[in-house]
């Protein structure tokens, strides 16, 4: 926020309730500022600046979108890490289950088509159930 580079302050009064004095009071080293004529001048810039920007939508996020950010990178890293752990624990699967079994390319890649249109008709919710009815020959 831009202070008025003024040479000289105006006096003015100002009338405010006991409690909001006392709140302004405990407030006034966390605010950064000295005084109590700093902090409601520090306060009155902030709100001023907020009611004149033309989208005050924009005006606002400026003040918690480093926030915002950090939860942001936090989640996808946890989303990483744990797509990272699923897909070791798959490929392990995966081996074990090919290490037993003989199966054809043709019937692999059949099968892979067969998985893919299951996962984009139900959303990604695919059972276990549904698996074993189908190798049972039992398709719905």
């Amino acid at each position: 926020m831009n202070q008025p580079q003024h040479k000289s302050k105006h006096r003015t009064a100002v009338w405010l309730y006991p409690e909001t004095i006392i709140k302004m009071d405990s407030m006034i080293e966390t605010g950064n500022t000295k005084s109590r004529s700093e902090f409601i001048e520090k306060a009155l810039q902030f709100y001023m600046e907020y009611l004149t920007s033309e989208n005050t939508s924009e005006y606002l996020p400026k003040v918690l979108v480093s926030a915002i950010q950090g939860i942001l990178r936090e989640t996808e890293n946890r989303n990483s890490s744990n797509l990272f752990r699923l897909s070791v624990e798959m490929s392990m699967m995966m081996n074990i289950l090919a290490a037993g079994l003989e199966i054809s390319d043709e019937d692999l890649r059949k099968l892979r088509g067969r998985c893919v249109n299951e996962v984009k008709k139900t959303k990604g919710k695919i059972s276990i159930g549904n698996a074993v009815k189908f190798q049972q020959g039992i398709d719905e």
